[in-house]
């Protein structure tokens, strides 16, 4: 009889709420998600860091006719952001509308509801970025 397992949710919650990544020791470059080898240089001389929680949009997309679980959703903006760090990631745009979002636009990393298993079930959040307004 093998041990009893929690939710896949609760096994990956520190990657998914804090960021991680790996940074290569030998060339520098960051990473989002666990690898074994840099695929930059090939060194296998990898450590784990938390990834930059600011960044700019690097390109994105309006999804104006979204998929059946959530097409009360719609429109949403996924995006390439590139972090701080220069490690680029692909998330939703959250707090302002497609006609606001541009390429270039400062964003942070925040902690929103992606779904939920039934409406009495497990409530799944993780991170999406907002635009980062500077006040003058």
């Amino acid at each position: 009889m093998s041990a009893p397992t929690s939710p896949r949710i609760w096994r990956l919650a520190e990657r998914r709420y804090r960021l991680i990544g790996v940074e290569c020791l030998k060339c520098g470059k960051r990473f989002i998600g666990h690898r074994k080898v840099c695929p930059n240089c090939g060194s296998r001389e990898l450590k784990e860091v938390e990834l930059s929680r600011t960044g700019k949009i690097y390109s994105y997309t309006v999804i104006r006719t979204p998929p059946r679980e959530r097409e009360h959703q719609g429109p949403y903006i996924l995006a390439i952001v590139e972090l701080d760090d220069g490690c680029r990631l692909l998330a939703e745009i959250v707090d302002c509308s497609p006609d606001e979002v541009y390429i270039g636009m400062p964003v942070e990393l925040v902690f929103r509801k992606y779904g939920e298993e039934s409406s009495s079930g497990i409530i799944y959040y993780g991170y999406k970025f907002r635009p980062i307004f500077y006040k003058k």
